[in-house]
């Protein structure tokens, strides 16, 4: 059985991570599968929004530290290198996440560690849903690693560089009104809700007008990395592009007529 499930439904890809008897740990086949699922749902045409949770009672516990542990057989540079191609294969589903135009949303609870902190950041900065039993920590300080998955790239966007410092550095355990407080997800639900409200959310962003979200996230991607001036002609373009979507016709006929709109889905 695949350790990352796929299944769209009404217009929303559901990727939940599958090992549920190892907190959902990333191993090596959850890494490959992870990446063939969201480079899946990235040109699959049938979808216009990415869910992401993961089976059971956890979201991910991080990696899976029995395979770290039989790496130490290995001589130095031998691991080193062995190391750096897993990770590489482990920033590829990052970096489809982030360049993808469909919203991402995160639904997360139980743990939510180390790579699964990161991967819950890679939802659009953090377009998270977390249940009230989620706890967090980034935790590869406590077993002397340094953090991967994009969490020194986004955790200073999302939280600021001291509050970044501050969870990277000392590797503690927070819960889900910290988080919340903290900006990391965006609301916190009872544990019996998680899934409805996820897919609720998730139903609205694929109902919504696909090339203008797109558009959107693009944005707000580039804008730490962009001059005001930058920021500003990327703005201009984006706007008069969408100002020929069949779409924004759409929205204005049903603000008219003062009703929903039905953006295209076809």
């Amino acid at each position: 059985m695949s350790t990352v499930l796929y299944e769209v439904r009404d217009r929303v890809a559901h990727l939940t991570l599958n090992r549920p008897e190892s907190l959902n740990a990333l191993n090596l086949a959850m890494i490959e599968d992870l990446r063939l699922a969201t480079a899946r749902a990235e040109v699959d045409g049938d979808v216009r929004a990415i869910l992401i949770s993961g089976a059971g009672e956890h979201f991910m516990a991080g990696g899976d530290l029995k395979w770290f542990r039989a790496q130490l057989a290995l001589p130095p540079q031998e691991r080193q290198p062995l190391f750096e191609r897993t990770i590489s294969d482990v920033h590829q589903t990052t970096l489809q996440l982030r360049r993808c135009g469909k919203p991402v949303v995160a639904a997360v609870r139980g743990a939510v560690a180390g790579f699964g902190l990161s991967l819950m950041l890679a939802a659009d900065l953090g377009l998270a849903l977390a249940a009230d039993d989620a706890y967090f920590t980034l935790a590869y300080c406590n077993i002397a690693l340094s953090p991967d998955g994009g969490a020194t790239w986004s955790l200073p966007r999302t939280v600021g560089a001291k509050r970044a410092a501050e969870i990277a550095l000392l590797g503690d355990r927070f819960d889900a009104r910290q988080a919340l407080d903290w900006g990391l997800v965006n609301r916190v639900v009872a544990g019996g809700e998680l899934a409805a409200q996820a897919e609720k959310l998730a139903l609205r962003l694929a109902s919504g007008p696909a090339e203008a979200l797109a558009s959107t996230k693009r944005l707000l991607n580039a804008s730490l990395d962009s001059t005001l001036a930058e920021q500003l002609h990327a703005e201009q373009r984006a706007f008069a592009a969408c100002g020929v979507n069949a779409d924004f016709g759409e929205g204005l006929a049903a603000f008219f007529e003062k009703r929903r709109p039905s953006f295209d889905v076809d």
